[in-house]
C-alpha cells in the first residue's frame, strides 16, 4: 500500500503551515511575546487518529523531525510513538533521532478506532502513513475542544504526551483536544484571545493565571479585567459554546507570598473566578468556573507547580465532571 497524505488523518491540530502542526496563527506571530511564538512550533497533543480493519498487522509513520546538534543533552532522548485504543495505550515504538524516518506500531488483530500520540520535543512533522497487510481511514470527527493554558496544560512532567490532564479528559469525554498550553506564557495575551477565537470548535478552556504570579507579575485587579476582555473577545466568534474558565491550582510558594505587585496566588485565583461568575451572572449562560485550588494537594506536584502523572490524572477527572453535563448533544463537525 503506498503512502496516504497525513491531513485527513491528523487530530488536535489548530492550524497547519506547510503540512507542519503549529499551535498560533503562522500570520499573526508578530504579535505574539516571542516564548509563545516558539512554543508554538511543538505539535503538543497533536495525533495521527485512523480506523483500521481487521486483520491490519501494523500502521507505519514516515516523519521529519529536528536532530538535536552534538552535546544537547536532549540528542539521547529516543522519539516515542504510542498506540492508543479508547483509554488504553496498547502499544509504543521508539526510533533515534533522525532527520527523516519511519516507524511501526503492530496493531490488534481484531481492528479498530486508534490514535498515535507524537513525540513533541523535535517538533515531528508527519510526512505520510500506511498499513500492512489491511486498510486505513481517517477516524471520525469528534467535537473540537480549544484548551488554552500554560506549562500546566502543555502537559510538563507528565510522563507521556497522552497522559496531559487536557489529551486525559479530552478521552473521557469524546472529544478531539486542541491543546493551546504555552510554557511560560498564558499570561493573558489578547492577541492570543483572538487567535483562539478564530478556531472552529465546540468548547473552550481557559486555564492560565499561575504566570501571572511572578513570570509576569499582576495585579488582582489586572487579571480580573484580563479575564474580562479575554472571554469577550473569544465570545465574539464563539457567543454561546460552554467555555470553562480553570483557575490555577496549589503552588505552595506563591499561595500567600505576595507578587511585585503585591498579589498572592489567592488573590489571583480569586480575582479570575471572580471575573467568571460576574460574568455568568451577567448572562454568559455557557460559563463555567471551576477553582483549581482544591483539585492537587502538593503532593501531586512533581517539583512544587508542575502535576504528576496522579496530579494531572486528577485534573482530568475533575475538568471531565465540570464539562461532561455540557458535552452532551454537542454537533460533531463536518
Amino acid at each position: 500500500m503506498g503512502w496516504l497524505d497525513p491531513t485527513p488523518y491528523l487530530r488536535g491540530t489548530a492550524w497547519l503551515d506547510g503540512g507542519r502542526a503549529v499551535r498560533a496563527d503562522p500570520a499573526d506571530l508578530a504579535r505574539l511575546p516571542w516564548d509563545t511564538a516558539e512554543r508554538a512550533a511543538l505539535p503538543i497533543g497533536v495525533r495521527v487518529e485512523f480506523a483500521a480493519e481487521p486483520g491490519t498487522r501494523a500502521v507505519e509513520l514516515r516523519y521529519r523531525a529536528a536532530v538535536p546538534g552534538t552535546g544537547d543533552a536532549m540528542r539521547a532522548l529516543r522519539h516515542c510513538f504510542a498506540l492508543w485504543r479508547d483509554d488504553r495505550c496498547v502499544g509504543e515504538s521508539f526510533t533515534a533521532p533522525a532527520e527523516e524516518a519511519t516507524v511501526a506500531l503492530e496493531l490488534p488483530p481484531d481492528g479498530g478506532t486508534f490514535a498515535v500520540h507524537l513525540p513533541e520535543s523535535q517538533a515531528p512533522v508527519v510526512l505520510g502513513l500506511r498499513a500492512c497487510d489491511g486498510s486505513l481511514s481517517p477516524a471520525p470527527r469528534r467535537p473540537r475542544w480549544l484548551v488554552h493554558g500554560d506549562s500546566i496544560t502543555e502537559g510538563w512532567w507528565s510522563t507521556r504526551p497522552a497522559h496531559s490532564w487536557p489529551a486525559t479528559a479530552g478521552r473521557m469525554l469524546g472529544l478531539d483536544t486542541v491543546n493551546l498550553g504555552f510554557a511560560g506564557g498564558a499570561r493573558g495575551e489578547l492577541p492570543l484571545a483572538e487567535q483562539l477565537a478564530s478556531l472552529p470548535g465546540e468548547l473552550v478552556t481557559l486555564a492560565f493565571g499561575t504566570n501571572c504570579w511572578s513570570k509576569a507579575p499582576c495585579s488582582a485587579g489586572w487579571l480580573y479585567e484580563t479575564v474580562r476582555a479575554y472571554v469577550g473577545l473569544v465570545r465574539r466568534r464563539h457567543p454561546d459554546i460552554p467555555l470553562l474558565i480553570l483557575s490555577p491550582v496549589v503552588r505552595p510558594e506563591a499561595e500567600t507570598a505576595p507578587n511585585a505587585l503585591g498579589a498572592t496566588l489567592v488573590d489571583l485565583r480569586t480575582a479570575m473566578e471572580a471575573a467568571g461568575h460576574d460574568l455568568a451572572a451577567e448572562g454568559d449562560r455557557g460559563l463555567i468556573v471551576l477553582s483549581g485550588r482544591p483539585l492537587l494537594d502538593p503532593e501531586d506536584l512533581a517539583d512544587g507547580l508542575h502535576p504528576n502523572d496522579r496530579g494531572h490524572a486528577r485534573m482530568a477527572a475533575a475538568v471531565a465532571d465540570a464539562l461532561r453535563p455540557h458535552v452532551r448533544g454537542l454537533r460533531t463537525p463536518a
